[in-house]
């Protein structure tokens, strides 16, 4: 089968697919959000769980992208969604909290929590707890590649279960993501100034630069990014997986030559839209 012909069928069956989740997003926290500063919508940080209908016990939690000012919840969000279902795992969707209301660091406690809400309902969602990863785009990249870097391992004395439980991701999905904030040729500016503001401290810059924070305990990573990304440079990428090598944290690295920033599945691209099938097989490996 020709391979355009191949990218047109597989879209179409992805559109074919249910158009919304067959369970409700729910919020994080049921008495409110640490730290929150209202109570409309961008104040409540939830979950939309996507339930595979052939499960294999995988699942993962997408952070869309959008600079850490808004959501690509479409694209790098409701989509990714119906194709990991195709792949056999349950994806759960996080709306996080944003700038310039919220800085740091209330999108990674969103991030951490909605970890925990996972493998704690884990039998729920017919999910192995030890096979939860996360999959973020672009700023979602960044904030994903933070809960790689910066978990632990719950607090068995808490009075909320949730958080007596792991935060740690079993493994990491990095789609063009934001990495460095140090390192200035490629750092995205507007991402950075959305998560701490206009003069954060030098330290929490550097805590947060995602390639100072690997160690040996880093889940495995899988890295997608384009050479001609102008919006976020594909250096963040190759500095994460250098970071990771260093380490001996098993990882994958796609660069491809051509394709702008914020692609998602970039499904109307035929070279491009073989990255989808390339996580799929790091996947079956994990």
């Amino acid at each position: 089968m020709p391979q355009s012909l191949l990218l047109i069928l597989t879209a179409a069956m992805l559109l074919a697919q249910r158009q919304t989740p067959d369970t409700p997003a729910f919020p994080l926290w049921s008495g409110g959000a640490p730290g929150a500063q209202g109570s409309e919508e961008k104040d409540i940080p939830t979950l939309t769980p996507w339930i595979a209908k052939n499960p294999n016990g995988k699942a993962i939690v997408v952070c869309p992208g959008g600079g850490y000012g808004a959501l690509a919840i479409d694209h790098e969000g409701r989509q990714i969604a119906q194709w990991l279902n195709s792949q056999g795992i349950s994806a759960f969707v996080l709306r996080y909290r944003l700038g310039p209301k919220y800085r740091h660091p209330a999108m990674i406690d969103d991030a951490q929590r909605a970890l925990r809400t996972v493998r704690s309902r884990a039998a729920e969602f017919q999910v192995n707890p030890a096979k939860i990863g996360i999959m973020g785009f672009s700023a979602g990249g960044h904030l994903a590649a933070t809960a790689a870097t910066h978990f632990d391992f719950g607090n068995a004395a808490s009075v909320d279960v949730i958080d007596r439980v792991s935060s740690r991701p079993d493994f990491a999905v990095l789609a063009y993501p934001v990495i460095t904030l140090t390192n200035e040729p490629y750092v995205h500016k507007g991402s950075r100034r959305n998560l701490l503001g206009e003069n954060p401290d030098s330290k929490l810059v550097e805590s947060l630069s995602n390639e100072r924070a690997v160690t040996r305990d880093t889940p495995p990573c899988f890295l997608f990014h384009t050479d001609a990304d102008s919006g976020v440079p594909p250096e963040n990428s190759v500095l994460f997986y250098l970071a990771l090598r260093k380490h001996g944290v098993p990882a994958e690295l796609h660069i491809y030559e051509k394709g702008p920033h914020g692609v998602g599945l970039a499904w109307s691209d035929i070279a491009l839209s073989s990255w989808p099938g390339r996580l799929a097989d790091w996947l079956r490996n994990r």
